[in-house]
């Protein structure tokens, strides 16, 4: 079996799928799409704390199906009623200031290793699929497999279209993929860093971990896939300290909202 790390050759029909949120991006790119929403008054500042701490138990915990269902419900009722248009224009600013400098080089390396092997690659992501295909047109993938809002004359309804792209349904975009494009997945490399990520990565021949968290590292060593580590002792140091510097945060945002509160009361 080739190494993950170099792709081999052509290969007819061959892909590489990529998750996005800390196998590309260091950290949900979810929260900084919210956060940017939030500065140009979207929505108010207890949505930004609830984002906030997701975002905090994310890095600390890794993804769980709860924390992606809450972040997708609110931001579908959040963005009901805005157009595309907008929406796509705040993705463009955000990549642009913040997720092309979260972006692991080990990770990119790997994506345009693929990419000059000639292999199709796509990014199969819970993201928005406008948010995940701006991704993929700026790292010059192939395209996006993403979670799909529904919108109507150009604005958003607050529904989905079919599932959310997490867990599952990865694995059967995937399939689905395969079949309309007429794609060997036993020559194909699927890369992710959760144990969500599972399907995906058992629909290919060439699975490989990418920073995985605790559970998807175990199950690797358990069946033998390599596990590619990009995040450098630093950002791994700084995971295992994150649990106690994110809680003693989220009570320093607990007490200033709670402060706020106050004020209000007393005004």
């Amino acid at each position: 079996m080739p190494s993950p790390a170099e792709p081999s050759p052509p290969t007819a029909g061959a892909a590489a799928f990529f998750d996005v949120d800390n196998t590309i991006i260091r950290g949900a790119s979810s929260f900084h799409l919210a956060r940017a929403l939030y500065q140009r008054r979207f929505f108010g500042t207890a949505d930004l704390v609830r984002f906030a701490l997701i975002q905090a138990k994310y890095l600390i915990f890794g993804e769980s199906r709860t924390q992606i269902e809450s972040v997708r419900n609110r931001a579908l009722s959040l963005i009901a009623g805005r157009s595309v248009a907008e929406i796509t224009a705040v993705g463009e600013e955000v990549y642009d200031t913040v997720l092309e400098l979260r972006i692991f080089p080990g990770t990119k390396r790997l994506l345009d290793a693929h990419v000059a092997a000639g292999d199709q690659v796509w990014l199969v992501t819970a993201t928005p699929v406008e948010i995940g295909g701006l991704i993929a047109r700026r790292l010059g993938a192939t395209g996006c497999l993403g979670t799909i809002a529904e919108h109507s004359g150009g604005y958003y309804t607050g529904r989905l279209i079919g599932d959310l792209m997490h867990g599952e349904s990865k694995g059967a975009a995937v399939r689905e993929l395969a079949e309309r494009e007429g794609l060997d997945l036993e020559a194909s490399y699927a890369y992710g860093d959760s144990l969500n990520d599972l399907p995906m990565m058992r629909s290919v021949g060439n699975p490989c971990p990418i920073n995985p968290d605790v559970r998807l590292r175990r199950h690797a060593k358990d069946v033998g896939w390599p596990i590619r580590e990009f995040r450098g002792r630093r950002q791994r140091a700084a995971r295992r300290g994150v649990r106690t510097a994110s809680w003693a945060g989220a009570a320093w945002v607990a007490g200033l909202v709670l402060r706020a509160v106050q004020k209000r009361l007393r005004g």
